[in-house]
């Protein structure tokens, strides 16, 4: 497998969609960061779900940089920024979905896929309408922390 490469890494302080059913979304930042670290079995120090739960299924989401630009292209949503995924790191290289049951590695961190980070209705308010029925299927991809480490924004292009 080749490597996977990171374009694009967020985390929030807060949550603005998760709890907020029957509410206005939440107001809080994403911040886009240069490097982030992962603490294994807790998530990314500085993120909403770090400690968030015991051996949580979503320490760290992942989410495909093709994927996003084709939403883009196809929703004719130009002005559609990744932040608005909500996903901690935007891939490049890997089909996200063949990692679901698997361990893997990026930038000798291990992580297990544990299964497909499902969209939420909000997708169509944060992304664009149709956002929510286009991305079924193909959310991206939730995970564990099995090792401690930093993940960085390849610079490579």
């Amino acid at each position: 497998m080749s490597p996977i490469r990171l374009r694009h890494l967020f985390v929030s302080p807060g949550h603005n969609f998760f709890g907020h059913h029957g509410q206005p979304a939440g107001t809080h930042p994403i911040n886009e960061v240069s490097e982030v670290e992962c603490v294994a079995g807790r998530g990314l120090r500085g993120d909403r779900f770090f400690d968030h739960q015991e051996n949580y299924k979503g320490q760290i989401t992942f989410f495909a940089q093709e994927l996003f630009e084709r939403l883009q292209r196809e929703l004719n949503l130009p002005a559609a920024q990744p932040s608005a995924m909500r996903r901690n790191a935007l891939t490049e290289g890997i089909d996200l979905s063949t990692l679901v049951g698997a361990e893997f590695e990026v930038q000798g961190v291990r992580f297990v896929g544990v299964e497909e980070c499902k969209p939420c209705y909000w997708m169509d308010a944060a992304l664009g309408p149709g956002a929510e029925a286009w991305l079924k299927g193909r959310g991206g991809l939730r995970a564990r922390i099995l090792s401690d480490g930093w993940l960085h924004v390849d610079s490579e292009k």
